[in-house]
């Protein structure tokens, strides 16, 4: 028995002894690829999920909060301070305001002195010249009225207004203001004190007020209060506000390119697992004689395969150490440079994304290994009188399977998805089954191929299948590592166009609210006039679900949260004689034109909400009017897209007498914009809602996305290289033998030359064949089902090509490798035996 110290030191030794093989230098380099490609793609995403929760907490005015009917308890402030938090009070309510002869209905937010806790309120300059500027909460005795506002009062900057029936100096011409991540302001805004509301009253019992508390401070206390304040009574009608209601308009967008990033490194990290495989199976190659002469001089097999893991251990652990270092400090280079590209404060990025890749690239490393290490373990003392041992199969072989698991478990931490972490795994598992079951029908037929003719052909083909079991290694592995290449190279990117086809140069960038039915013959011409393009124009009407099914929603007990908050809110719905752009039917008929009774058609995401089926009735209150409609259709709708979509779409017929107004759509050219000030003098009473900063946010993500997938391209390539230098490698000393015995017997090194150039040509037609028709299959499954693109077009001619030059490299690089195999002397055979 040795102890456990001596065999950790002979460990050392034996790696430091073994470091100039090869296999070795190959397994390291594949471990360290893997910890850097996992570590940058997890330290560069939770920077940009930092980075989005700062926007949102910018968006909604503070960290986190509720929005109730009533006032948050003391309680709740006293909690936050008791935690470090800042916190912020403050009550939105709609009231009307006077100038003169002049009112307008506003939408009032009265805050206190420390509101926003993130963000700011921005003011518009007193000129064209002067910019927009932030300031504090408005001081009491004052007010911020918006363009609309001021518009239809015909009020100016420092002129005294009525709002809520209390006199308010205008300080300033509202530009924007934290709005709870909410798109559409229906009604012009102001911006008053808190103290101001309170004092006239309009906070009191019976008001329409919705109040607010946010809070701002560290992350962790953050969290802290949102646990503690879960646990408290929520107060009547409570909301959670936070980061993901401000982050509905662009989630698909960062959900998106997080599912690129992180299936880029993971299919990179799999590469580097392939040429871990192969580089370990080599290595234990290798040392079956050293580990017969350890059998025969007595120790036990399981110090034996305590040492293998040790001296894995010494390798290992340093290399994963230095990958983890380059990640970490990689990922803080880029991430600052492109935080000063968008204008956004630097910050550090913690090392625990890194460390958690490097453990997860050492479960690569000992997934991959484990099963050929495992084997050496079985050798039996005898062994080193007899060279030609051959491992026996049994349960032991069941090994075999931890790489399959190590795979399928590193697919579904990159998912965090199971059913996605299968299919995945499916169809890697699938593409190296074919390539499997080709090669072996092929060594099949080998043996059936006439002598004499074709004796160079033959005599490669040959080589392929005496050496079965390596040749059906290599094929799988190259297979498999060029799929991957495939999917990163050519598939991911044609994706990525794909995603930028979806949001065109034209797509609508404006939306206008609240236009009559005797506008909108005027506001069409006047915006022909201006250029713009892509004009849709919907009614739009404002509502609320009353019952399902004659049952009252009250009353109903939804499984889905969302469910429960939407049925207490007012929702906005439609009708059109047509289904809309953005639209699909998914089950149902739209509604025809005259139905005996009025229809509905909903959204997939409310059917689910609320359990709905076919035949559900829906009672809806619109204004005075009521409607009961029954639910004939169910859509799935493209929020992606930019355009009016709706949840709930009525037949035409029933709906065109309920009181509504119309919501537009249109695409106006950057330079034009200016000139729809225009518009809003002949027409006051429009909301204009400009998009393009959320049309920006999604392309300037998607060329974010490109740039890092082609940077992980570069990491993967390198791991291709490695994968095939291992493939390759396999069958070195195998091939060595065979060819000083086949020049023993005569044969010429140019016969051996083309023999081994025909041998590779057909190993690389085989896993080019298989690679390009998976990765176009994968490519049409994972733009469909996982990236959810419509139209998914890929790059065949360049899938072709590529598998051709596949071909080519391998044939090449096999030439290459076996140069110096087909000059082994004879001598070199006889003096081995």
């Amino acid at each position: 028995m040795i102890r456990p110290g001596a065999l950790a030191w002979l460990a050392l030794r034996q790696i430091r002894r073994e470091w100039r093989l090869p296999e070795l230098r190959t397994l390291a380099a594949s471990l360290w690829l893997a910890v850097l490609a996992l570590g940058l793609v997890a330290s560069l995403s939770q920077g940009v999920s930092r980075s989005l929760g700062a926007g949102a907490a910018r968006l909604i005015g503070g960290d986190a909060g509720l929005s109730a009917a009533v006032d948050p308890p003391a309680s709740w402030e006293a909690q936050a301070a008791r935690l470090g938090l800042r916190s912020s009070r403050s009550a939105s309510f709609p009231t009307m305001a006077f100038a003169g002869d002049s009112n307008v209905l506003v939408d009032v937010n009265a805050v206190d002195p420390a509101y926003p806790l993130r963000g700011s309120l921005q003011l518009a300059g007193n000129s064209a010249q002067t910019l927009a500027s932030t300031a504090p909460a408005p001081a009491p005795g004052t007010v911020y009225l918006d363009h609309r506002a001021l518009h239809a009062l015909a009020a100016r900057v420092g002129q005294t207004v009525q709002v809520g029936g209390q006199s308010l100096r205008v300080a300033g011409e509202l530009e924007r203001e934290p709005d709870g991540g909410s798109l559409f302001a229906m009604a012009p805004q102001a911006v008053m004190a808190l103290a101001d509301a309170r004092a006239e009253g309009l906070l009191g019992p019976g008001s329409r007020a919705s109040h607010r508390l946010l809070i701002a401070g560290p992350a962790r206390a953050v969290q802290h209060w949102l646990d503690w304040a879960h646990a408290q009574p929520r107060p009547m009608d409570g909301r959670w506000i936070g980061p993901r209601q401000a982050q509905e308009r662009i989630r698909a967008a960062f959900d998106r390119a997080g599912l690129f990033l992180q299936l880029t490194a993971l299919l990179a990290a799999l590469l580097c697992g392939i040429a871990i495989a192969l580089s370990a199976q080599r290595y234990a190659s290798r040392k079956r004689a050293e580990v017969a002469v350890l059998r025969a001089i007595g120790i036990p097999r399981g110090q034996l395969a305590l040492l293998l893991g040790m001296a894995m251990a010494w390798l290992a652990l340093p290399v994963a150490a230095i990958g983890t270092a380059m990640a970490w400090g990689l990922s803080q280079g880029i991430w600052h440079w492109l935080a000063s590209r968008l204008g956004q404060p630097a910050e550090w990025l913690p090392p625990g994304p890194c460390l958690a890749s490097a453990a997860m690239a050492l479960a690569v490393l000992a997934g991959f290994t484990w099963p050929p290490l495992a084997r050496l373990g079985r050798i039996p003392p005898a062994a080193v009188f007899r060279d030609s041992y051959r491992y026996q199969g049994g349960l032991a072989e069941l090994a075999y399977l931890l790489p399959v698991l190590v795979a399928l478990g590193l697919i579904w931490l990159q998912t965090r998805s199971l059913a996605l972490a299968f299919q995945l795994g499916l169809s890697l598992g699938v593409v190296a089954a074919a390539t499997l079951l080709i090669t072996t029908l092929l060594l099949s037929a080998i043996r059936r191929l006439p002598t004499g003719r074709w004796v160079t052909l033959r005599l490669g083909l040959q080589q392929l299948a005496r050496r079965r079991g390596l040749s059906l290694i290599q094929a799988t592995a190259l297979s498999t590592g060029l799929t991957a290449l495939l999917l990163l190279g050519l598939v991911a990117p044609a994706l990525l166009d794909n995603w930028r086809a979806e949001l065109p140069a034209d797509t609508p960038n404006w939306f206008v609210l609240n236009l009559q039915d005797d506008q909108r013959q005027e506001f069409s011409r006047h915006l022909a006039e201006l250029g713009a393009s892509r004009l849709s124009i919907m009614p739009l009407a404002v509502g609320k679900l009353i019952a399902i099914n004659g049952r009252p929603v009250e009353q109903i007990a939804f499984g889905d949260a969302h469910a429960q908050e939407r049925a207490s809110q007012q929702l906005r719905l439609s009708w059109s004689a047509q289904l809309p752009p953005a639209n699909r039917l998914v089950a149902g008929q739209w509604p025809p034109l005259q139905p005996a009774t009025p229809e509905v058609s909903v959204d997939q995401t409310w059917q689910q909400w609320f359990g709905l089926k076919l035949g559900d009735r829906l009672r809806l209150q619109i204004g005075e009017a009521s409607v009961e409609a029954r639910v004939s259709s169910f859509r799935q709708v493209d929020w992606r897209s930019f355009r009016v979509n709706f949840f709930l779409m009525l037949d035409q017929a029933h709906a065109t007498r309920l009181p509504h107004t119309w919501i537009a759509s249109f695409h106006l050219p950057a330079r034009q914009a200016d000139r729809l000030g225009s518009l809003l003098q002949q027409q006051s009473n429009l909301s204009l809602i400009d998009i393009n900063s959320l049309l920006d946010q999604v392309r300037q993500l998607v060329g974010q996305v490109a740039l890092a997938v082609r940077a992980i391209l570069l990491l993967s390539l390198l791991a291709g290289a490695l994968v095939l230098a291992s493939a390759l490698a396999a069958s070195h000393q195998e091939r060595q033998h065979e060819a000083a015995l086949l020049r023993t017997l005569g044969a010429p090194s140019r016969q051996l030359r083309g023999a081994a150039a025909c041998e590779f040509a057909v190993l690389g037609l085989i896993c080019a064949t298989t690679s390009a028709i998976a990765c176009v299959l994968a490519g049409q499954w994972l733009g469909r089902r996982l990236f959810r693109i419509e139209h998914v077009q890929l790059p065949w001619l360049a899938v072709i090509g590529t598998s051709l030059l596949a071909v080519a490299v391998v044939t090449l690089l096999g030439l290459t490798g076996t140069r110096k195999v087909i000059r082994t002397p004879p001598m070199q055979l006889l003096r081995h035996y």
